[in-house]
């Protein structure tokens, strides 16, 4: 059976976790959301299983992944699944926006099934990353979970979505705020001497909302807040408030090179 998994990544938790499943369901091809998204009508996966891997923005899907999931058109998929990536909790409310979504799109066919799995944060506009012993653990026990959902994708485990009220009460609450301007947030960062123009920034970043103007980064008002361009910058000269003296988070078996060339995809 052909799987095709689409992901969104900004510092490379979802590809990780994208990756990982790719490789123990075997048969299957990664996709990034990004690369399909500039494209306009149905996204029609050939394939027989079909997987969404991102991270959760407050308690809700990201923009971009929102947006794409409403052109799928999985009339000719076996069986659909989500894995949502997240530091804290909340999972369970972007999986049920997420079905929703799918249910309303061409296809009208919601998850079959849905998870999420516990990763080192990465939104440093809020707080700091982990120590690095607490990364290790994080994703050590990240994939323990992968193995299991691997192994629940491929005997075609079929469940109803969890439901947490207080998670949908918080995503009512925050998510559409979010959302809302998202695309603007990227008027927050600025940019410092120790900025070397070395094009990091403008590579990593999955939506092209970077370009460098005299040797100095610009931000084009697309952003989906994923954090690359100030996490990845490799001499911290990005910052937004509060982010200075915070310490920077890539999944460390997700390297800048390849980061870079999934975000070319």
């Amino acid at each position: 059976m052909k799987t095709l998994i689409y992901y969104f990544t900004g510092t490379g938790n979802s590809l990780a976790v994208a990756k990982g499943l790719c490789s123990r369901i075997g048969d299957c091809e990664l996709i990034p959301i990004a690369s399909l998204i500039k494209d306009p009508g149905p996204i029609v996966p050939d394939a027989d299983r079909v997987g969404i891997v991102c991270p959760l923005y407050f308690f809700g899907l990201p923009a971009i992944v929102a947006e794409f999931s409403s052109c799928l058109d999985l009339s000719n998929t076996d069986y659909v699944f989500s894995v949502i990536t997240m530091g804290g909790s909340g999972g369970t409310a972007a999986l049920r926006q997420l079905d929703g979504i799918l249910k309303e799109a061409p296809a009208r066919r919601g998850l079959d099934s849905g998870f999420s799995i516990r990763m080192p944060g990465n939104y440093i506009l809020m707080y700091d990353s982990l120590g690095q012993e607490q990364i290790g653990r994080t994703i050590r026990a990240a994939d323990r979970r992968m193995e299991e959902i691997a192994d629940r994708v491929k005997q075609g485990f079929r469940e109803k979505l969890a439901w947490s009220p207080i998670a949908a009460l918080i995503h009512h609450l925050m998510n559409p705020r979010f959302i809302h301007g998202v695309h603007e947030a990227d008027r927050k960062f600025t940019v410092d001497d120790r900025c070397t123009s070395c094009n990091t920034c403008v590579e990593v970043c999955p939506v092209e909302n970077i370009r460098l103007e005299n040797g100095r980064p610009v931000w084009l008002h697309r952003c989906e807040q994923c954090m690359a361009c100030i996490q990845l910058c490799p001499t911290n000269a990005i910052q937004a408030k509060k982010t200075e003296g915070r310490r920077r988070y890539r999944h460390p078996e997700i390297g800048i090179g390849m980061l870079k060339e999934h975000a070319r995809r």
